[in-house]
């Protein structure tokens, strides 16, 4: 039995939805019993626990041969970072109690800096799981190429996508869900012993200048990155509703001035298959 935390979203749902075209038995952790209904349909078994909830997550991960974490992402975390405090606690006394047969936990490129900002969240959840007994491995994919879904709206309407990253022609570790998702399915099933990590990004390298290509292609019209200045972020953070925005505003520094990269410049990373173009493609059908 594999259980899959995460699953009503693309990556989650996607290792699900490989495991069972394989075969294999699944359990879907959900928080609401409605979301778990159509899981229950194409054939898993139905747990309902919330990721702080260690009595309940201890219920859906035991009996297994293997887990999928995926912890929930926190945009806004209040200082110290309580709320991902709060579900490790849970997630390592759940894993300690249930004792599945192997632990694949859903990280991030950027897991292992040691300066402080938005990902730090999942250095915490590594740190954590690192001191468990069973096998664990720790999938870090760069940054997802569906965080572009927030710039439909305006390529279709103005031409143009604003982007945080820069320069525009700088390329950035970048992947898409779905073959996260994949690459997911194929590790979980694996046999190792220890902590491992395993790096994971796109066929290449992407750039702002490159997203907006895409973008071109897919729409047929011209579209162009601008580059959203930083003296702007804390005031434009700030109206959108955050009150911490601190941690996203350095997370985004690492990756513009580079200490949020993989490990030799993502050379030993696995690659994925799907490209820019077919993620913009999806986002714009969608």
């Amino acid at each position: 039995m594999y259980a899959i935390t995460g699953i009503t979203g693309k990556v989650g749902g996607t290792l699900a939805r490989t495991l069972l075209a394989d075969g294999r038995p699944v359990r879907a952790v959900v928080r609401d019993a409605r979301k778990g209904e159509e899981w229950a349909a194409l054939g898993c078994e139905v747990a309902i626990a919330a990721m702080q909830d260690a009595s309940a997550l201890t219920a859906a991960l035991s009996g297994t041969k293997a887990v999928f974490i995926l912890p929930p992402s926190e945009f806004d975390p209040q200082p110290g970072y309580p709320e991902a405090k709060k579900v490790i606690g849970a997630v390592v006394e759940a894993l300690t109690t249930a004792k599945p047969g192997r632990v694949l936990c859903l990280s991030t490129v950027g897991a292992d800096v040691t300066r402080d900002n938005l990902l730090s969240q999942r250095t915490m959840m590594e740190a954590a799981l690192s001191t468990l007994p069973m096998p664990v491995t720790f999938l870090r994919p760069g940054w997802f190429l569906e965080n572009a879904s927030g710039d439909v709206a305006t390529a279709l309407e103005t031409g143009v996508i604003h982007s945080f990253l820069m320069p525009l022609d700088k390329h950035f570790p970048m992947v898409a869900t779905r073959d996260v998702g994949r690459v997911a399915a194929k590790l979980i099933q694996e046999d190792w012993t220890g902590t491992r990590i395993v790096e994971m990004e796109g066929p290449c390298r992407v750039s702002p200048n490159d997203l907006a290509a895409a973008f071109a292609r897919v729409l047929g019209t011209p579209v162009r990155a601008e580059i959203v200045p930083r003296e702007t972020w804390e005031d434009l953070f700030r109206s959108q509703g955050m009150k911490y925005p601190g941690p996203r505003i350095r997370m985004l520094d690492g990756f513009n001035e580079g200490w949020i990269d993989f490990s030799s410049g993502g050379a030993n990373a696995i690659k994925g298959t799907v490209s820019v173009e077919e993620v913009v493609a999806s986002l714009v059908q969608s």
